[in-house]
């Protein structure tokens, strides 16, 4: 089993997120019902179509105030939904930059045009940079390229795009319907448990560690 190319998931993974915190932030709001359209398994298709850039920031947001039946503020609707964001740990952040040294990496996320410039600003403040594109060899955010995971198309995308070999090609994500989606595509995928696991423990001198290839090939 021998890895040249490795795409990482961006939150969960890199960068320390929580769904509940969103959750409870659009409850104070007085949006009692919103668990039930949104989760990390399941969303609303709003939430989707946001992700995929199908729908604008301003769209989203008059959406979600027919969805709620209240008169939110786009201040009050960007802050909790931005609340889930947290940070980008150093260690996650050294990762990076020592993984890319041994192998060909990028980043592939579910994200939206609310979400970008809030944790952009952050990783800029915490660590210098000014975007994630100057951590990987290519960056793909499905608010941009009007994909989403897990649908396979996203993941051939990347491999032709890039002129990877799906058997070459290994996949960390922490939502397991998104590592289906990527080994539907051939590529070698694993599900980071986070209760568990850390993808940080996997490698050592931005190398894969031979514990965790043999742990892949057991699954």
């Amino acid at each position: 089993m021998h890895f040249k190319n490795i795409i990482f998931d961006l939150g969960g993974i890199l960068l320390n997120i929580d769904y509940h915190a969103t959750i409870n932030a659009f409850k104070k709001l007085g949006v009692t019902q919103f668990e039930t359209f949104f989760t990390q398994a399941k969303q609303n298709h709003l939430f989707d179509r946001l992700d995929k850039g199908d729908v604008t920031p301003d769209e989203f947001r008059g959406q979600l105030r027919e969805l709620s039946n209240l008169d939110l503020t786009d201040e009050q609707i960007d802050d909790a939904w931005n609340a889930m964001l947290f940070d980008f740990p150093k260690e996650k952040i050294h990762l990076l930059e020592h993984t890319r040294k041994n192998y060909r990496t990028f980043l592939l996320s579910n994200t939206n045009a609310i979400h970008y410039p809030a944790y952009i600003h952050d990783l800029h403040k915490a660590h210098g940079y000014k975007g994630l594109g100057e951590l990987f060899e290519q960056q793909y955010l499905s608010f941009e390229i009007g994909m989403r995971k897990p649908d396979v198309e996203i993941f051939e995308h990347v491999l032709r795009e890039n002129g990877l070999k799906a058997s070459e090609t290994l996949f960390f994500d922490d939502t397991r319907q998104h590592v289906e989606g990527a080994k539907k595509a051939g590529l070698y995928a694993y599900w980071v448990d986070l209760e568990k696991e850390d993808v940080s423990e996997f490698f050592k001198g931005g190398k894969l560690r031979e514990y965790f290839l043999q742990k892949l090939q057991s699954r």
